[in-house]
């Protein structure tokens, strides 16, 4: 039996572990680019190890007026509930993520592209095109790009994701080693999985996974309306910003590549692949909003969405 002294503890320890758990933030680390302590503080959210989202660390750079701080997470998710929250100011970041909060109704819109591709359909030596993954266990990851472009490469070639493979929903973390333990034949992820998996495991890559619909889609920088309304120059110069450090990564790849490697201590034979199969930029042009339109179709055809959120509104324009 519970004593009057013990039920008083006992409830004061749970105030206490819901108090703390209220006030607890999104797992992060953060990293002050500009040394001046003076200058106005700008925290940009990107992934940890991921070569397709490394522009915010080419930002300094091109804002010796700003001091950026690189705020790293494990995934596109918790980059979208920062932002959200307030915790970071703009955010490099999956696109599904930015529409699965849109359609939510949270406060999320699209300034810039970040990068193109970065994805990878590969498999066993033995599975020389799509229509020999009939029969086999593909690995991917649900609810993402990666999974929309699986389904609609099977389709492409006549294979219906749901009964003519097995499907196996893994963390992108997981893809490479799965792949090279024999759990699955093949995988469509994002990098670093496919590139780790040609390298160490002998994975062959079976197809383009961007001869769709959705093209090279992947990764954006998401901002909140609450920025835009509160400080459009700030928002404005960011936009500039990342646009320079776009195309300066895009014209001097190899330096892009080995600060990657330095940065996240990556195997540099992975990263040159993974490298070379992304594509940095920031323009949000005709053909990427077709692209988009096709993206959200797809979202909301296979329930990663309850409804597409509106385009004109998701997408900022000055």
């Amino acid at each position: 039996m519970l004593t009057p002294f013990r039920r008083v503890l006992l409830a004061l320890v749970a105030v206490f572990s819901l108090s703390t758990t209220a006030c607890s933030t999104i797992d992060s680390t953060f990293t002050t680019l500009g040394s001046e302590s003076d200058l106005e503080r700008v925290t940009v959210g990107t992934l940890r190890g991921q070569p397709h989202l490394f522009a915010p660390y080419f930002y300094q750079q091109f804002a010796p007026d700003l001091a950026i701080e690189v705020a790293t997470f494990d995934s596109s998710p918790d980059i979208k509930n920062a932002l959200v929250s307030g915790q970071i100011d703009f955010g490099v970041v999956g696109i599904p993520a930015l529409l699965a909060g849109a359609a939510a109704g949270e406060d999320l819109r699209l300034l810039s592209v970040a990068a193109d591709g970065g994805s990878g359909l590969v498999g066993t030596p033995d599975i020389r095109r799509v229509e020999d993954l009939r029969g086999r266990t593909v690995g991917y990851p649900r609810g993402s790009s990666q999974e929309i472009l699986l389904r609609l490469t099977l389709a492409r070639h006549g294979l219906d994701a749901d009964r003519d493979v097995t499907l196996v929903n893994l963390p992108f973390s997981d893809m490479a080693t799965s792949f090279g333990g024999g759990r699955i034949d093949a995988f469509l992820s994002a990098e670093l999985g496919p590139s780790t998996a040609r390298q160490n495991s002998g994975a062959v890559e079976i197809a383009s996974p961007y001869d769709t619909p959705v093209g090279k889609v992947n990764i954006g920088l998401g901002v909140t309306q609450r920025t835009i309304d509160a400080d459009p120059d700030k928002v404005g110069r960011i936009a500039d910003v990342h646009r320079q450090a776009v195309e300066y990564m895009d014209a001097h790849r190899t330096e892009w590549q080995d600060r990657v490697v330095e940065q996240f201590s990556l195997d540099p034979e992975v990263t040159a692949l993974a490298v070379a199969n992304t594509w940095p930029r920031s323009e949000i042009d005709d053909e990427f909003r077709a692209q988009l339109a096709a993206l959200i179709e797809q979202m909301v055809r296979v329930g990663h969405i309850p409804s597409a959120p509106d385009v004109d509104t998701f997408v900022h324009s000055d």
